[in-house]
């Protein structure tokens, strides 16, 4: 069986979505704050040396990191394409375009907003914290132009993909709720159209409430 250790509403949410979402057999670890406890962070590092939330560990017992990665094996394990469109389908490449931007230019600025202590010294963590929110948030107007143009109801247009998912997790992480709503509307509306999947909902109310 899968496993993947996790937290409530930290990323591996996206993780524990698509595995309800594909019906994949797999149990759930809680790691704890790896962030302040330093007894979470030994026993998940026992597993994995980066100790990331979310780790995923197949039945094999390899190790697998990185949600963009984590998305595509998951992909190919169910042998699916709900979430993951076909080589030369007419959404492939706007899928992996924008599901690497947002791995590699919105997902990792919660690391530098969540903890800055680990980043700016001294007495510079707030300015720098804000700072980073504020970018992100011009990072969201970007993908909510795509979103935009393509009309919806999910971030691709007419189709459901796994970005849909990251959203539907996502919007409940910083600027919150209420700026997506009436800053990103496209956004809100394909993260709402993904948390109202059948399949979902026991996991995604284990998230989010």
């Amino acid at each position: 069986m899968i496993t993947l250790y996790e937290n409530p509403g930290w990323g591996s949410a996206i993780v524990e979505l698509q595995l309800a979402l594909y019906g994949l057999p797999h149990a759930l670890v809680t790691v704890g704050n790896i962030h302040q406890d330093p007894v979470a962070r030994a026993a998940l590092g026992r597993v994995n040396p980066l100790i990331q939330v979310p780790t995923l560990v197949l039945e094999n017992g390899e190790v697998m990191t990185e949600s963009a990665a984590i998305t595509l094996l998951l992909a190919d394990l169910a042998k699916s394409d709900l979430l993951v469109p076909k080589a030369r389908s007419k959404h492939r490449a706007a899928f992996f375009r924008w599901l690497v931007f947002l791995v590699a230019s919105i997902y990792p600025s919660f690391a530098y907003s969540d903890t800055p202590e680990r980043f700016v010294k001294g007495n510079g963590g707030e300015a720098y914290q804000l700072n980073v929110i504020e970018h992100r948030k011009q990072m969201w107007k970007v993908m909510e132009a795509e979103a935009a143009r393509r009309g919806g109801p999910f971030f691709l247009g007419d189709r459901l993909s796994a970005i849909d998912i990251f959203l539907a997790c996502m919007v409940h992480w910083r600027p919150r709720e209420e700026w997506f709503r009436t800053e990103t509307p496209s956004l809100w509306r394909a993260a709402e159209a993904a948390s109202a999947l059948p399949g979902l909902q026991a996991a995604f109310a284990r998230n989010f409430g």
